[in-house]
């Protein structure tokens, strides 16, 4: 798969030498890339710039996205399984029906995001920003949200019986009919 001229395995190859701080390394530029159903299982792209890019139906199964930008990114019924989201920026990315499930979200901005019927068992959400996420039909089986600010986060309707909450956290009394 190619990204402008080049390959997507030369570009992450040079990322790889770009984390590590070695001659020859480069940030992996990808904003706005087409990669609708590659396969990146395992890659290394911590800090690469993603922003906008099409990841729908990707195989991200554990990548390390850590401090990535995919803000925007197009994300729909991707498979994050197990992926390194650690303060990875994900505002407004379109998560539809993807499989986050045991994915690391610590410290990361989900702000506005759509996880509509997502998969995000067992997923860390430890000082994370979900602010105006939308999480109507999302599974989130056993997933820790402690530590996490959701005033104003809607998650009404949604099974949260082995989700750990916030200490002190009580769910908004349903509206009277």
């Amino acid at each position: 798969m190619k990204y402008g001229t080049k390959q997507i395995a030369e570009i992450l190859e040079a990322h790889v030498k770009f984390i590590k701080g070695e001659p020859g390394g480069n940030r992996a530029e990808l904003a706005n890339a087409n990669l609708a159903g590659a396969s990146l299982r395992g890659a290394n792209l911590t800090y690469a710039m993603l922003h906008g890019a099409n990841l729908e139906k990707a195989d991200l199964r554990e990548t390390k996205l850590g401090g990535a930008d995919c803000s925007g990114a197009k994300m729909k019924r991707a498979d994050l399984r197990g992926a390194d989201l650690t303060e990875t920026n994900l505002a407004g990315a379109d998560l539809t029906e993807a499989q986050l499930g045991g994915a690391e979200c610590f410290r990361a901005d989900l702000s506005n995001a759509i996880l509509r019927g997502a998969n995000l068992r067992v997923v860390n959400f430890r000082n994370t920003n979900v602010h105006g996420a939308d999480l109507r039909g999302a599974d989130l089986t056993s997933a820790v949200l402690r530590e996490t600010d959701l005033k104003g986060v809607d998650l009404s309707g949604l099974d949260l019986s082995t989700t750990l909450m916030p200490r002190g956290w009580k769910a908004p009394a349903e509206a009277k009919k």
